[in-house]
């Protein structure tokens, strides 16, 4: 089973960077002084998924923002991808978001290609198409509810 919870540990959080790391600096091309920011320690909170035998592989982060809460920097493993982890990572990134920020628009900058799996999910595109670090997007709002 892939378990996605909030990042308590130091140790949690270098393996997180270390799977963004992987995926958007070596597999996107996304330079590494624009993966981290200033949000990184102090205001983003953290995620770690584990695969079924505790190996990390996924990661994400959500922080406020005056637009609300933005969800960002999802990132699985390739090993690990059409196995539920970035499903398992929104959902526990949703409910936390809505549980601190009820009354706030949850939103995210969506590549491309992932924009099927956020419909999916609840969210819906918004705007025109943008570029971040040479990678198309889309901003999609969460449109979703929170089931039990």
């Amino acid at each position: 089973m892939i378990t996605a919870e909030r990042i308590t540990d130091l140790r949690d959080l270098d393996d997180a960077f270390t799977i963004r790391e992987t995926v958007f600096v070596h597999e996107q091309g996304v330079p590494l002084n624009d993966e981290y920011d200033e949000h990184d320690r102090t205001d983003a909170t953290h995620y770690l998924a584990r695969a079924t035998d505790g190996t990390p592989c996924g990661a994400a982060r959500w922080r406020p923002t005056d637009k609300g809460v933005k969800l960002e920097r999802f990132a699985v493993l390739a090993d690990y991808r059409n196995q539920q982890v970035g499903a398992a990572l929104l959902h526990r990134v949703l409910e936390d978001a809505h549980a601190a920020y009820p009354e706030a628009t949850l939103y995210l900058h969506a590549q491309l290609r992932a924009i099927p799996f956020y419909e999916r999910h609840g969210f819906e595109k918004v705007g025109e198409q943008f570029t971040e670090c040479d990678i198309e997007h889309y901003k999609m709002i969460w449109r979703g509810t929170m089931t039990a």
